[in-house]
């Protein structure tokens, strides 16, 4: 029973639309009609500036963070922490307060991966730097940051379970980013940018 209430809590908190709640609550914006459109950290930068963006981050992770601590407290096993991690990024991917739509789940993963192993997050958050820093664009870091988890998931736990939830958010993450691809491939994706695009104060 207490296993059960537990994944549901971490879909629904996963599935908490901070972004949203934030741009509507301080910026009297909805953030999905601005930049990309995306719930996420990096669109939030773009539509709210850094302090909004700073929030939207620190919350998306704590979403991940928080279910797989508890889980790891009171469900002992790697089974139960990779269902936890994995319903709380696809609560995010898949709000149901936004019509099953949401963000790509990259700091709500990252999030995920510091209750798992924090050195794993380390390394994602490492992976998310080298990838912006050399090329730019948010999305590749992203996406970097996804795959080194699968082996630093390996070599801080040696579960092939755990390993294995790393693989399927990778992919999750990469198939969510399938746009950024093409427009990455066409030259076409926005480049980081510090500090809101447009005027948008609340």
């Amino acid at each position: 029973m207490l296993f059960g209430l537990l994944l549901v809590a971490a879909f629904l908190v996963g599935s908490i639309p901070f972004g949203y709640l934030i741009g509507r609550a301080f910026y009297h914006t909805d953030i999905r009609a601005q930049g990309s459109g995306n719930i996420g950290a990096m669109n939030a930068m773009r539509s709210l500036g850094k302090r909004g963006a700073a929030a939207v981050l620190i919350l998306d992770a704590l979403k991940g963070f928080v279910p797989v601590a508890l889980v790891h407290r009171f469900v002992p096993g790697d089974l139960a922490v990779a269902l936890a991690a994995a319903l709380a990024v696809l609560g995010h991917c898949f709000s149901p307060w936004l019509g099953f739509k949401g963000g790509k789940g990259v700091a709500t993963s990252i999030g995920a991966l510091f209750g798992i192993a924090w050195p794993a997050g380390l390394i994602a958050i490492a992976g998310w730097i080298l990838g912006a820093a050399l090329t730019r664009y948010s999305s590749v870091g992203s996406m970097l940051a996804t795959i080194v988890a699968i082996p630093a998931l390996w070599f801080f736990t040696h579960s092939p379970v755990l390993t294995l939830y790393g693989l399927a958010i990778a992919l999750l993450i990469v198939h969510a980013h399938r746009e950024n691809i093409e427009r990455l491939r066409a030259g076409a994706e926005n480049r980081i940018r510090l500090g809101k695009s447009t005027p948008n104060q609340g």
